[in-house]
């Protein structure tokens, strides 16, 4: 483990783990630091969103189905040049793009990795001043440097990835990754306008006492999860029930909080979404590493999240994640015969 220190630069600490990690090299940190230096412009947007004509929708309906925001297209352009312009990237699959985008100039198709991302999670929130984020994961190629990536080089599973993070742009800005070798927090400081190391190997309380639901769905659910849903409302001294019914909208806001105080999120399968609604490749996988980093689970109720062969980009899956006692106690509920 490094010797890293409180209000470390971001740099800084992702050139010294090139030294401990075997998978980090100078092209792969300079990946890293171009996902910083995006994040960094789309929070300048966020912050002066009601200032500028930048809030509202576009009139436009994205591969999910969704209205895009104009922060959405903000957010996706500005993430997917930093990553053309690092030339260590070969392909982008974006939540924002219905295919995959790949990069023809010479330095990045030489490019050994791949990036998955979701550039502005909870974009709904946007005009109501709600917490937003951007959730990104990283993979090697597996088709040869020097030619354009493949829809193969993304189709792998979560458990391949070799770094996945998130940024929450809320009342400060945090950039939250892992290489495999824990879990590490940057807090943005405006006046330097550089990430400072502010949370040094997170760990996710093994115990919590919110769950983090759509309430709304309630009726959709599987009997197994209305269960446990009336079990989290229940007095009960032992456990220190009842728990708190925490949901956001945004998911790397419900998940950051959970990552700090414990507590379980989650997205099941609806009579309207059999599948659920999660993305795997860019929401669930790299929050799943992430958690499991910091001593947590994720399972889409039958099998770890990151064991799933994913068959296309946009594939969507139930999401259970968070503390390990509270997601094992959810699949108890969700497993009874």
């Amino acid at each position: 483990m490094i010797k890293a220190y409180l209000g470390m630069p971001l740099n800084e600490f992702i050139i010294r783990c090139q030294e401990d990690y075997n998978h980090a090299t100078g092209e792969f940190s300079r990946l890293l630091q171009h996902i910083g230096i995006a994040s960094k412009i789309v929070h300048r947007e966020v912050n002066k969103a009601g200032l500028v004509d930048i809030l509202g929708d576009i009139g436009i309906i994205n591969t999910q189905g969704e209205s895009q925001q104009k922060l959405d297209v903000f957010a996706n352009t500005q993430f997917i040049q930093a990553l053309r312009a690092c030339g260590e990237v070969c392909g982008v699959a974006s939540e924002e793009n219905s295919e995959i985008v790949t990069f023809d100039n010479v330095m990045s198709k030489d490019g050994n990795y791949i990036v998955c991302i979701d550039p502005l999670d909870g974009s709904s929130n946007i005009d109501v001043n709600v917490s937003i984020g951007t959730i990104f994961s990283i993979y090697k190629r597996f088709s040869p440097r020097g030619e354009l990536a493949k829809l193969e080089d993304f189709l792998q599973p979560g458990n391949r990835q070799v770094a996945a993070g998130y940024i929450v742009y809320g009342s400060s800005t945090m950039l939250v990754y892992t290489t495999g070798s824990g879990v590490n927090g940057f807090t943005l400081d405006p006046s330097i306008g550089e990430f400072c190391l502010s949370n040094i190997n997170m760990k996710i309380p093994a115990n919590g006492k919110i769950y983090s639901i759509n309430d709304g769905n309630y009726h959709s659910f599987n009997v197994g999860i209305q269960k446990f849903i009336e079990y989290c409302r229940v007095p009960d001294k032992e456990t220190g029930r009842p728990y708190s019914a925490r949901y956001i909208g945004s998911l790397v806001a419900d998940f950051h909080r959970n990552l700090l105080k414990g507590g379980v999120f989650m997205y099941p399968a609806t009579a309207k979404n059999e599948n659920g609604k999660l993305r795997l490749m860019y929401e669930c996988n790299p929050l799943a590493w992430i958690v499991e980093q910091a001593g947590g689970v994720a399972t889409n109720g039958n099998i770890r999240i990151l064991d799933i062969k994913p068959e296309n980009i946009h594939q969507r899956t139930p999401l259970y994640i968070g503390s390990s006692n509270l997601v094992n106690k959810a699949m108890e509920f969700l497993n009874q015969k």
